[in-house]
């Protein structure tokens, strides 16, 4: 869940979300410290998400560190990302705010939405029929939803106004898209050293991702090659792998989801610029967008 799986190469997380809702705090004229809470809890349900991911998908590696479910086993890692999640809503509550229930309710929305996204894209696995807005929404809710949610969160606990919270929460949902799409063309071409994945990763596991499904309904003879490849039920040797990242390329997918993510990065920044932040926060989300769409790893 909340692909946001590439790491740096030193085994540590870019600790996006927390940064938003403390910048998010800042940016409506808020101390960053009262949003702490908010900042922990959105962590932590990120994490929870990638622990079960990695259970759901296979993945042996993150962040070039073995998964949990590696180490500790599959009970284990379930279990671990339930508490994750559970602790996720004490630290929440346990906040000296005003806004702590709606906050919780706020939470749990993206919670559920997370989990709605990643269950699509686990059914996606099983179909050949996907289209590219249902494979969009899947993303909006797998990934848009909780970035959406941090900068919501921080914003709120930071007093913002309705209108404020709500572009704040616009500018988080376009970034989620734009980082989702970048993490897709990373699951296909990233360097195995920067990512801590090994090489055509989300081929391997016959993803539909949007790159992926952007290509396939092209309409192309890429795309006829690539649906052929993806029908089939046993593992892509290295040479098919190769092959399928070409026939993403050549059918349009790469190109495709580049140039959306810059033109949702354009629409979060235009999200931005209406909530009329504080010039100092405000151009430090600015440049975390820019990090987080124009990433290697």
């Amino acid at each position: 869940m909340g692909r946001g799986r590439r790491g740096h190469a030193g085994g540590r997380g870019k600790a996006l979300r927390p940064a938003l809702t403390l910048l998010a705090a800042g940016a409506v004229g808020g101390t960053p410290s009262v949003a702490v809470p908010a900042a922990v809890a959105v962590e932590l349900v990120h994490n929870f998400s990638l622990v079960h991911d990695d259970v759901m998908d296979g993945d042996q590696m993150r962040r070039h560190r073995p998964t949990v479910w590696q180490c500790f086993g599959t009970s284990a890692a379930i279990l671990a990302g339930d508490a994750l999640l559970a602790l996720a809503f004490e630290v929440l509550a346990d906040a000296d705010h005003p806004a702590t229930a709606p906050a919780a309710r706020t939470l749990s929305r993206a919670v559920q939405e997370l989990i709605e996204g990643q269950s699509a894209d686990l059914a996606f696995e099983e179909r050949m029929d996907v289209d590219l807005p249902e494979c969009v929404d899947m993303a909006e809710r797998k990934t848009g939803a909780l970035l959406g949610c941090a900068c919501a969160l921080g914003a709120v606990f930071g007093h913002g106004t309705r209108g404020q919270v709500d572009h704040l929460r616009g500018f988080g949902e376009r970034l989620g898209l734009a980082f989702q799409l970048v993490d897709d063309l990373l699951g296909i071409w990233g360097d195995p050293a920067t990512t801590g994945k090994p090489v055509y990763a989300d081929l391997q596991h016959r993803k539909k991702s949007l790159p992926v499904v952007a290509a396939l309904v092209s309409g192309t003879p890429a795309a006829a090659e690539l649906a052929a490849l993806y029908r089939g039920d046993q593992p892509l040797s290295d040479a098919e792998l190769h092959r399928a990242a070409e026939l993403v390329d050549a059918a349009g997918g790469r190109a495709w989801a580049a140039r959306r993510a810059e033109d949702l990065l354009g629409e979060a920044l235009g999200h931005l610029r209406s909530a009329g932040s504080a010039p100092g926060p405000a151009a430090e989300l600015d440049g975390l967008a820019q990090m987080a769409t124009r990433r290697t790893h």
